[in-house]
């Protein structure tokens, strides 16, 4: 049937690109949008919208279609950098209102076994940053993952020598968890970070 129709196998090849999308909702979608054209111009629009308007900050590099970001340019406590891997991990500190500092996006992690190496990430430019003076401590809130942890002991080294403190968000047992439900290298860690009450 999609012999007739190459422009729709197209579409579902693209859709096929997207994380987490399948051959099965690369379908489904595909079917939604002819059946709801008006949806199909939307959603043209948006992406086309975005791809002119997103870019990185100069400052921080999370996506912002102003420059610098609101972030940047408002009243944050620049003393303090929170460095994450993408600007997801940068929403995602913002939505828990927890920490009013400045941020700097890597825009990955290091992975060797991807190609991906300290020179291809923003590391230079938060090594820069501090140089600059005025920043008192980095906050490393790289994921705790394998290419997380590389990441986090690389910052770790290149930035102590610079005479900033250099902390790791704290990991370990979720609130609202069950112990008997969290997997052993969460509790190992838990059990390093303990503090006292």
């Amino acid at each position: 049937m999609l012999q007739h129709a190459p422009t729709l196998t197209r579409l579902v090849g693209e859709l096929k690109k997207l994380p987490g999308i399948g051959e099965r909702t690369a379908f489904r979608l595909a079917f939604h949008l002819l059946k709801t054209r008006h949806t199909m111009t939307s959603l043209a629009e948006a992406l086309l919208a975005v791809q002119e308007r997103v870019r990185a900050c100069s400052v921080c590099f999370a996506l912002t279609e102003q420059d610098p970001c609101p972030l940047c340019s408002g009243q944050r406590d620049t003393r303090t950098i929170c460095v994450v891997e993408t600007s997801q991990d940068l929403l995602a500190l913002e939505r828990s209102n927890a920490f009013q500092g400045a941020y700097h996006v890597l825009q990955g992690a290091i992975s060797p076994l991807h190609g991906v190496n300290p020179e291809s990430l923003r590391i230079a430019e938060l090594l820069e940053r501090v140089k600059a003076g005025g920043v008192e401590e980095v906050v490393i809130a790289t994921n705790f993952t394998v290419e997380g942890e590389t990441t986090a002991l690389y910052l770790a080294r290149q930035l102590k020598p610079l005479g900033v403190k250099v902390t790791r968000l704290a990991h370990g047992i979720p609130l609202g968890s069950d112990i008997e439900f969290v997997d052993p290298a969460t509790v190992q860690w838990a059990l390093k970070g303990r503090s006292e009450l």
